[in-house]
């Protein structure tokens, strides 16, 4: 698997990104005897010995998403987190499409928390993409979770009991023309996304915040394979995998919130399995947000971060 990697110093001069770069190294491949890696591009900000609060992001974003909530979280004392997704950000890119799947993001993700982090009575913040990450690694590791905050996404799955349907099996529904568009693209420019789910107009400044990590010779293929991954179809393999994740999450009873927004057009609904089936989810303050789109925390960040920070300060 060829890596590449974004050039250092991109951030430097980039308006309320105030961090410093981080990396950790993962196995390219966990499981096997490769001893390869790659690199997952971090931030974190508050005190080291605090309890650990970390951030996941989806597409097409990466941890400057979180730019304002990881400064006011670690106001509270907390040691904030954000991590770059494989692909995503200042970390290392496979050059091929089919180099990405949910399962390898499931361990790469999992590889930097767990074994290179270390984190124990971790707070999971999640966010689309990230929400599917988080909770398959809290269902390999609920004794690390101590709480998890999530918006604008859900956890789809299929029994692998149940029969696929007889004969060809294609994409179908609302984001397999998306797929169709991402795979055939030959420039593929995530921070042009952002306004076909955001509600308010996305500022300049914001819209090369989103680009920065980007340029020539440095492609976007960790945003530009997600929509492949998007389970358009019933034989997606992260659908089974999903099933099984279940039967740990929905046994989860530390506290879980969920902050969706009343715009969003992606996963407007992906809080009501959550809501219905953790225990942890019972008799918390979920919320869903006036005035959002998908990307909640660029429209109305401060109501995000109200119901954020009031959550992280009553629960913890």
């Amino acid at each position: 698997m060829k890596i590449i990697q974004a050039p250092r110093g991109l951030t430097d001069t980039l308006p309320e990104y105030p961090f410093e770069s981080r990396f950790i190294s993962v196995p390219i491949d966990p499981g096997t005897d490769s001893s390869e890696t790659l690199r997952i591009h971090y931030i974190e900000a508050g005190p080291k010995d605090g309890q650990p609060v970390v951030f996941l992001h989806g597409n097409p974003s990466w941890s400057y998403l979180w730019r304002r909530s990881i400064q006011a979280t670690a106001a509270l004392g907390f040691r904030a987190i954000a991590l770059d997704l494989v692909g995503m950000g200042l970390s290392d890119r496979p050059s091929e499409l089919a180099d990405y799947t949910v399962a390898r993001h499931v361990a790469w993700t999992r590889s930097a928390l767990i074994l290179g982090l270390d984190l124990e009575n971790m707070i999971l913040v999640l966010h689309d993409w990230g929400g599917i990450l988080g909770l398959r690694v809290l269902a390999l590791h609920p004794d690390r979770i101590a709480g998890v905050a999530i918006s604008n996404t859900g956890l789809p799955e299929r029994d692998p009991g149940e029969p696929l349907p007889e004969g060809p099996i294609e994409a179908s529904g609302p984001f397999a023309a998306f797929q169709k568009m991402a795979r055939e693209a030959e420039v593929w420019e995530p921070w042009n996304l952002l306004p076909m789910v955001m509600v308010t107009p996305i500022t300049d400044e914001v819209r090369a915040g989103y680009r920065t990590p980007y340029g020539e010779g440095h492609p976007a293929l960790g945003s530009q394979s997600f929509p492949g991954l998007l389970p358009t179809r019933p034989d997606n393999p992260m659908l089974p995998d999903n099933w099984e994740a279940w039967k740990t999450v929905e046994r989860f009873e530390k506290p879980f919130v969920t902050i969706f927004s009343d715009k969003d057009i992606i996963a407007p609904d992906g809080w009501k399995p959550l809501v219905a089936r953790i225990p942890g989810a019972k008799g918390q303050p979920h919320v869903i947000l006036e005035g959002g789109g998908h990307f909640l925390q660029e429209d109305i960040p401060e109501a995000y971060n109200e119901a954020l920070l009031g959550w992280l300060r009553d629960q913890f």
